[in-house]
Formats: structure tokens, C-alpha cells, sequence
């Protein structure tokens, strides 16, 4: 009889300690959701070029000069707002998305755009890139990426813009993020 419980007593055990990880999982995304995340909304202008849109997945990495980044795959799944029918990233579209992300230390001065490479027109012509960060009860951060380039097979589906490099008088280079009221 007691070879029978066996089972039955590590299928109970297996159970709570599930129900505690899961306890303690919630409790942590709960914590970063209260204290550390941020809602980045983020307006992408596709050129006007001829074949400049594509139907691949496009992917952000906000980061800094303090070297911590977010990355954001796959930006329509992630927080695309102009409906489940849009067509995102066609030429001319400026595409709205919008989420919440960990906050970054200071304001993003740099971006990664990445496509995957998939769909029949893979290549992507974006003209730039506009990301407000708002952190609750504290001012909100704006800055305007520009891009200007095709992200294609001879730039591996990549293009970088950094405004974090600063010139002797300690200004950044093009241009320093606007800071917006909350």
C-alpha cells in the first residue's frame, strides 16, 4: 500500500512547489511592473522610395551611453496600435506603437534597427525613428532617430544610429533628446 503513495505524494509536492514559483514569479513581474517599467511609444516613418516598405518583422534596441538596452522583438507584436488589418511598414506609413519595457537609466540615445529578413520584400526603407519614454511620476523623454537608410542584405538588415557621443563643449551629436512635461 505505501508504493502506491508514492506517486500520489510527489504529484501533491510537485503542486505546491508550483504554485509557490508561480507565487514568487508574479510577485517579481509585479515589482518591476510597479517600479520599473516604462511606456515607450514609438512613431516609425517608412521612406516614400519606391519598394521602400516590407512585410518582415522589424525589431528596436533602445540603449544608451551607459550600455544598457531594451530590446523590443518584433515591434507589431509587441505594441502595434493602428489595428489587426494595417499594413505596417509600407512605404510612406508612419506605424505607432506603443508598450511597456524596463526603464533605462537615462534617456535613450542610441538605436538598433533590425528586420528579419522575412516575407517577399524583405528590404526596408526607414526614414526615422521617434521614441518617447515615460516613467511614471517623472518628466517624459523625447528623441527623434534619423534614420535614413536601407536596411537590406548589403547592411545585414541593420542600421545603427548613436547620439550618445558627446563633442568637447559636452553637447551630443546631432541632436540632445527633448525633454516633455508628464
Amino acid at each position: 500500500m505505501f508504493p502506491r503513495a508514492i506517486p500520489l505524494i510527489l504529484l501533491i509536492l510537485c503542486i505546491i512547489s508550483s504554485f509557490t514559483e508561480s507565487r514568487v514569479h508574479n510577485e517579481t513581474i509585479n515589482k518591476i511592473n510597479r517600479d520599473d517599467a516604462c511606456v515607450y511609444t514609438l512613431y516609425v516613418q517608412t521612406g516614400q522610395k519606391v519598394a521602400a516598405g516590407t512585410d518582415s518583422n522589424i525589431n528596436l534596441t533602445l540603449s544608451g551611453d551607459h550600455g544598457h538596452g531594451v530590446a523590443i522583438h518584433n515591434l507589431k507584436a509587441w505594441g502595434g496600435l493602428m489595428g489587426s488589418k494595417h499594413d505596417y511598414f509600407e512605404a510612406g506609413n508612419l506605424d505607432i506603437f506603443s508598450g511597456r519595457a524596463p526603464c533605462l537609466p537615462a534617456t535613450p540615445c542610441k538605436i538598433r534597427l533590425t528586420t528579419d529578413g522575412t516575407g517577399s520584400f524583405p528590404a526596408w526603407y526607414c526614414d526615422y525613428v521617434e521614441v518617447t519614454t515615460t516613467r511614471p511620476g517623472s518628466l517624459c523623454a523625447k528623441t527623434n532617430f534619423s534614420v535614413g537608410q536601407w536596411l537590406n542584405i548589403f547592411t545585414l538588415y541593420t542600421a545603427n544610429v548613436d547620439y550618445c557621443s558627446k563633442t568637447e563643449d559636452g553637447n551630443r551629436l546631432p541632436a540632445a533628446p527633448l525633454l516633455l512635461p508628464a
